[in-house]
C-alpha cells in the first residue's frame, strides 16, 4: 500500500475552505489527547469493563489521564521498536478496554493510523482486511472467552506479507508462544518518553493524514475499507457532543464495540474531545450493562433500539435496575419507533435521542431541544438548510443536504416524493481504501451517495423522513413498499419483540412481503391476526406481509445492524 492511501487525503483546496470556516483545525486526535492531559490530570479518565477477567484473563482497571498518557507513551515506544511510524497501519482486534483506547493513541502519537476488526471476524476476514491495508503490526488478545485470536493471526499470517509484528495483550499465561510478543501495559521510562519525542519530532503528524481505517459493516456485501483523516473525525464530532450536551462532568457508558461510527464518533471522540470519564462495556450484556449503571452512575449511554424495547416492556427488569444516574440516552443504528421513545419518555423520564449516521460520513440526529415531542424525535431528523428553520448544533451550518430521485436524477424539495439522500461537509470521508478499484461513492457534484432514501416532511418541509435503504425496498408489481414503514407498524402488535421485512422472489408479483418476527416471550402470532392488525392501521393493502415466519432471533452484525441479505437467502 503506498502512502497516498494513508496520507494527504483531503485536497488541499478543501483543507484551506474548511478551516477558514472554522470547521476543521489544524490539530491532530493526539494534540487533543494531550490537551486533555495537561487539563485533566488526576482525574479518573477511563474503567475497563466489569467482567474484563473472564473476557481476556486479567483484572479491570481504572486510570487517571496522567496514567492513561504514560501508559500511551510506553506502548508508543513500543510500536516505534516495532517498526511503526508516520503513514503505517495497526491492525487491531480487541474488546473495548482500556488498551484498546491505548492502541488508538500511541498510533496516533507517531502518525500512524489504527484499522479496528470487530471480535467476531476469524482468519478469512483478518487475513482479507490485513492484506488490504498493509498492516504492519497487528494488535489482540491470547485469549477471548473460548477464543484464541493471536494463535487464529498466527497461523495465516504468511498470507500477510507486509505484517511485521503479531502482540498480544491480557493474561501472559494464554499468550506464551502465541505471538511474537506480549506487552503488559506500564508507564514510560525516562528513555522511552525522550524516544517517542525525538520520533514525533522527526516526523510529526498531520491531520490530513489518516487516523483510521474502518470497515463497511457489510450487511449487503464485502466489507470497504474506509479511510478517515484527523481533519473530517474531529469535523465529524460536534453531532454526538452538541446533541447530548456532553461536558467533562458526564462520566459515559459505552456498550457499542469501538470499531466504527457508534463507539468512535458515539463515545470516543466526545470522551476525548470534551474531557469526560469513559467506562467501557463488552461484550454486550445485560446484566453486566445495568451492574455498571448502578456501580459507575454514568449519566450518558448509548443503548440498542432493541433492548430499549425490552427494557421498556419488562416491569419485572425494570424493578430491578437503578438507572437514576442516567440523564439522556442516545440510540440509533435501525429506525426508533415513536411508543418506544414516548415510552422512554413518560415513564423513565429520560429523552432519546436519536442518531443516524455511516462511516462514510452520514450525519443526522434529533435531539429533545429541536424535538421535544418524542414522537417526531423518533420518526424525523432535521431538514438541514430547509428555508426559514433554525436547528441547535454546530452541525447545523456544517452539514450539506439533499435529495435526489434516482429515475431522473432530479433534486426533490417537495414533500411525499422519497429519494436517495446526498450529504457533503466536513465530517464526509475522503474515500475508501484502494478507490480507484471501486465504485466512486461521491456524485458529480462531490456529495456522498449515502444509499438511504428519505423523503421530506412537516408543515414547513423541515423534516427528513427516513423510508430505506435503498436497496431494500420491496418492489411489489412495479410498487415500491418501504420495509422501515412496515416493519414500525408490525413493532406495534403486542406479540412482538422484533421485526424485519424483506422482499422474496415472485414470478408473478417480482417480489413479495416476508415479516421475520421474533414474538415476546410465550406470545404467539399468525399472519392473518398479524394483517389485521395492520389493516386497522389503514396501511395500503399491496403491503401487507404475505409470508410469516417466526424465529427466536434475527441475524446481526457486529454492530447490532439486522442481515437482511441473510433473511432473504
Amino acid at each position: 500500500m503506498t502512502n497516498a492511501e494513508t496520507r494527504g487525503l483531503h485536497p488541499q483546496s478543501r483543507i484551506d475552505d474548511y478551516l477558514a470556516k472554522g470547521w476543521w483545525s489544524t490539530d491532530t486526535l493526539d494534540d487533543a489527547f494531550r490537551r486533555q492531559v495537561a487539563r485533566q490530570g488526576d482525574r479518573l479518565s477511563v474503567v475497563d469493563p466489569a467482567n474484563r477477567e473472564a473476557l481476556v484473563g486479567s483484572p479491570p482497571r481504572r486510570l487517571t489521564w496522567n496514567e492513561l498518557d504514560a501508559e500511551v507513551t510506553a506502548l508508543a515506544a513500543r510500536l516505534s521498536e516495532a517498526g511503526v511510524g508516520r503513514g503505517d497501519v495497526v491492525g487491531m482486534q480487541l474488546p473495548n478496554s482500556i488498551e484498546l483506547l491505548e492502541v488508538y493513541l500511541a498510533a496516533w502519537r507517531l502518525g500512524a493510523a489504527v484499522s479496528p476488526l470487530a471480535m467476531q471476524y476469524r482468519e478469512r476476514e483478518v487475513v482479507e482486511m490485513a492484506a488490504s491495508a498493509s498492516f504492519v503490526a497487528f494488535i489482540t488478545v491470547g485469549s477471548f472467552g473460548d477464543r484464541r485470536p493471536a494463535a487464529e493471526v498466527m497461523a495465516v499470517r504468511d498470507q500477510i506479507p507486509s505484517l511485521e509484528a503479531v502482540v498480544t495483550f491480557g493474561d501472559p499465561s494464554e499468550d506464551s508462544g502465541t505471538a511474537d510478543m506480549h506487552w503488559e501495559p506500564r508507564p514510560a521510562t525516562d528513555d522511552e518518553v525522550q524516544r517517542v519525542a525525538a520520533a514525533v519530532a522527526a516526523d510529526p503528524g498531520d491531520p490530513n493524514d489518516a487516523a483510521t481505517i474502518c470497515w463497511t459493516s457489510g450487511t449487503e456485501g464485502k466489507p470497504k475499507g474506509v479511510r478517515r483523516a484527523h481533519y473530517d473525525w474531529i469535523g465529524f464530532s460536534p453531532g454526538p457532543i452538541d446533541g447530548p450536551a456532553i461536558t467533562d462532568a458526564d462520566i459515559l457508558l459505552n456498550p457499542f464495540p469501538m470499531i466504527n461510527m457508534a463507539g468512535i464518533n458515539g463515545m470516543l471522540l466526545p470522551w476525548l474531545l470534551q474531557g469526560a470519564t469513559l467506562v467501557q462495556h463488552h461484550p454486550f450484556d445485560p446484566q453486566t450493562f445495568f451492574m455498571q449503571i448502578a456501580v459507575e452512575r454514568p449519566t450518558y449511554t448509548l443503548v440498542p433500539p432493541a433492548l430499549l424495547w425490552q427494557l421498556l416492556n419488562n416491569e419485572e427488569l425494570l424493578a430491578k435496575v437503578d438507572l437514576s444516574s442516567l440523564t439522556r440516552v442516545g440510540s440509533g443504528s435501525a429506525p426508533l419507533q415513536p411508543a418506544m421513545v414516548r415510552g422512554w419518555q413518560q415513564k423513565m423520564g429520560l429523552s432519546v435521542i436519536n442518531f443516524f449516521g455511516s462511516n462514510e460520513g452520514v450525519a443526522l440526529l434529533s435531539s429533545p431541544e429541536d424535538f421535544p415531542d418524542p414522537d417526531n424525535r423518533a420518526r424525523f431528523f432535521p431538514r438541514y438548510g430547509a428555508p426559514g428553520v433554525e436547528w441547535s448544533g454546530r452541525i447545523t451550518e456544517r452539514v450539506q443536504i439533499k435529495l435526489i430521485d434516482l429515475a431522473s436524477g432530479a433534486e426533490i424539495t417537495e414533500p411525499g416524493i422519497p429519494g436517495e439522500l446526498r450529504v457533503g461537509g466536513p465530517g464526509v470521508f475522503p474515500g475508501y481504501l484502494h478507490a480507484d478499484q471501486l465504485a466512486s461513492p461521491f456524485d458529480d457534484e462531490g456529495m456522498l451517495r449515502s444509499g438511504d432514501m428519505f423523503e421530506i416532511d412537516g408543515d414547513r418541509n423541515q423534516f427528513l423522513r427516513y423510508v430505506d435503504r435503498c436497496k431494500d425496498l420491496v418492489i411489489r408489481g412495479g410498487m415500491n413498499i418501504a420495509p422501515a414503514e412496515v416493519e414500525a407498524l408490525i413493532s406495534e402488535h403486542p406479540a412482538v419483540a422484533e421485526v424485519a421485512v424483506v422482499g422474496y422472489a415472485d414470478e408473478q408479483m417480482g417480489e413479495r412481503v416476508a415479516a421475520v418476527v421474533v414474538p415476546r416471550p410465550g406470545a404467539e402470532l399468525a399472519l392473518e391476526e398479524l394483517n389485521e392488525f395492520l389493516r386497522a392501521k389503514k396501511i395500503a393493502s399491496f403491503k401487507l406481509p404475505e409470508h410469516l415466519e417466526i424465529r427466536d432471533v434475527l441475524p446481526r452484525n457486529e454492530v447490532g445492524k439486522i442481515l437482511k441479505r441473510e433473511l432473504r437467502k
